[in-house]
């Protein structure tokens, strides 16, 4: 089994550590690194999972190169010989799991895309008939598709808070109504192109959360795009509305965290073998099953 790493030390080098990434600052550039540590009910574990940090990275890798025609990013490399001193000399951390990117100043809320009724949408609808203010037909069920696309924009919460559904005209009193409808319009189009390509690798994208940030006047797509964190992606073939679906991410840790009566606090639990490489398994399949490549990054 590959090496797992829950957190890097590069020397003379302090990051901002987050619940999964380890952030360093590179002077007029950002080192993201996405470390295998895995969090559930924002909760940090006491192991990870290996290759899950390298599959996040190399699929928002492929997300941009895919979207690349289409809008910005802050992607600048992922090739450790082309970071700068001294983090092209620790490749034995930083291969394949970490992102040279372009320092932005964050919009400070995050862009969520929902096609189907899932989560704290489906939650939301059964009391209210609505997601975040938009209303939506009687009758809908659990996990079924959404007669269109609809913008739910979150706040984005400080480390060991829960992000908050805001309605669209407070995503406007945030950002200002130009930011606000270019994230709202760019954030549907590129679901829109991602979703239709996602069908065709038999896979269903249910929902996901952008990020966007500014630089030199521009907004810029950022963070991790279309990943199994940041996404519902739900096998196609198996898909029936009405129900819970199964899905390409860490279902089985929080799966297994509900058996336990986890009680969603305070320092994370030591995850079963079995359950680590179950979720290490559905990692690497949700990158093999969206690029159509063999997950070979087993450093």
């Amino acid at each position: 089994m590959a090496k797992v790493i829950l957190q890097t030390n590069i020397a003379g080098q302090e990051p901002k550590r987050g619940k999964v990434r380890d952030i360093y600052d590179a002077g007029d550039k950002l080192l993201i690194v996405a470390t295998d540590r895995i969090s559930a009910f924002d909760v940090v574990m006491a192991n990870g999972i290996p290759c899950k940090g390298i599959v996040l990275t190399q699929i928002s890798r492929f997300w941009f190169d895919f979207l690349g025609g289409e809008i910005e990013h802050h992607l600048i490399s992922d090739d450790v010989n082309e970071f700068p001193q001294p983090f092209c000399d620790c490749a034995d951390q930083l291969a394949g799991r970490s992102m040279l990117v372009k320092k932005v100043d964050v919009l400070p809320v995050e862009c969520v895309v929902r096609g189907y009724l899932a989560g704290s949408g489906w939650k939301e609808y059964e009391q209210t008939q609505s997601v975040c203010g938009v209303k939506l037909p009687a009758g809908l069920k659990q996990c079924e598709k959404l007669p269109e696309l609809i913008f739910t924009p979150a706040t984005k919460a400080e480390f060991g808070e829960h992000d908050e559904n805001i309605s669209f005209e407070r995503c406007v009193d945030t950002i200002g109504q130009e930011q606000a409808h270019y994230v709202r319009d760019k954030s549907m189009e590129i679901f829109k192109k991602a979703s239709e390509y996602a069908e065709s690798k038999e896979i269903i994208l249910a929902d996901t959360k952008f990020e966007w940030g500014i630089v030199n006047g521009r907004i810029i797509l950022i963070d991790e795009v279309l990943t199994p964190d940041s996404s519902r992606f739900w096998p196609a073939d198996i898909y029936e509305a009405g129900r819970d679906q199964e899905s390409f991410d860490k279902q089985f840790v929080r799966n297994y965290l509900e058996s336990i009566n986890f009680d969603k606090s305070g320092p994370g639990v030591e995850l079963p073998d079995d359950i680590v490489t179950k979720t290490s398994d559905k990692y690497i399949e949700a990158y093999e099953q969206l690029t159509g490549k063999k997950f070979e990054f087993n450093i």
